[in-house]
């Protein structure tokens, strides 16, 4: 018999839940739908954009590389953020909602066991929402636009040798970018009943944290805030790829990732579990 809340259990449950399921059906229905627009788009045009052109959009057409690049552009700032937060603040506080958390902690189960299973469980199926996303963005754009590798706005070509490192590197960034939004929505869920309170506060910090970026009268304080260097990633496909800023943006994320969780686990140690 598995013991409550080994990970394997937890991740069963978890992948079987009705969010879980419509998270990543959302993710698989995004390159499509992106496909359709270009189409709807462009069936009065001439064809796609020549190469020169100024825009990411103008060049997503041109094969499946330049049509991953502008799918991950498309979902990094929002959407990952909104499955990263649910993923995240869901799982304490639904156990509180069904009001089955006093029983798992009853049972026993360690508070700090039930907290990393969930945390480890809600991390990896973010990182497998991320992954899910690039790879099917692969496949869509290669049949929907042909293998051709990547094209820059600037006109640097790269061809699939070059360009794979790059597209790794940018997903392995935007993967641990999201573990500070996994942190906060970690640290409100332990806090709240309410799954709806902890994904929606996490969301709602990063909404907060992008408008006081655009306040030039903070200085170098903008980078100290949430997701601050969340568009980072898209410099790895560069001529020269940026890598202090890429290991500023790492460092900041990990920070903000072990102060909240941390303040997770300290926190709820001292809750009075009533649900």
């Amino acid at each position: 018999m598995s013991r409550p809340l080994a990970w394997h259990v937890e991740l069963r449950r978890q992948v079987g839940r009705r969010r879980t399921l419509w998270s990543y059906g959302l993710l698989l229905a995004l390159p499509p739908i992106l496909v359709l627009a270009f189409w709807i788009g462009s069936r009065d045009a001439s064809g796609p954009p020549a190469t020169g052109a100024s825009r990411l959009v103008d060049l997503a057409q041109h094969g499946s590389a330049n049509f991953t690049v502008f799918a991950l552009f498309a979902a990094s700032d929002f959407l990952f953020v909104v499955i990263a937060a649910l993923f995240a603040g869901d799982s304490v506080p639904a156990e509180a909602s069904w009001s089955s958390l006093r029983y798992l902690l009853a049972a026993p189960v360690p508070r700090a066991r039930l907290l990393t299973s969930k945390l480890v469980v809600a991390i990896g199926c973010t990182v497998a929402a991320v992954l899910l996303y690039v790879g099917w963005s692969l496949i869509v754009g290669a049949v929907a636009y042909g293998r051709a590798g990547y094209t820059s706005t600037g006109g640097l070509a790269l061809d699939w040798v070059d360009f794979g490192p790059r597209l790794a590197l940018s997903v392995g960034f935007i993967a641990v970018t999201l573990l500070q939004i996994v942190g906060i929505a970690f640290l409100i869920g332990t806090r709240t009943d309410s799954p709806l309170a902890a994904a929606g506060g996490a969301v709602l910090a990063t909404i907060v944290s992008s408008i006081l970026q655009s306040i030039d009268a903070l200085g170098d304080l903008r980078h100290a805030l949430p997701m601050a260097y969340s568009r980072v990633w898209f410099q790895t496909l560069n001529t020269e790829i940026a890598w202090r800023d890429l290991q500023r943006g790492v460092l900041w994320s990990l920070l903000y990732f072990l102060v909240t969780v941390g303040a997770a686990y300290l926190l709820f140690r001292r809750k009075d579990v009533l649900s």
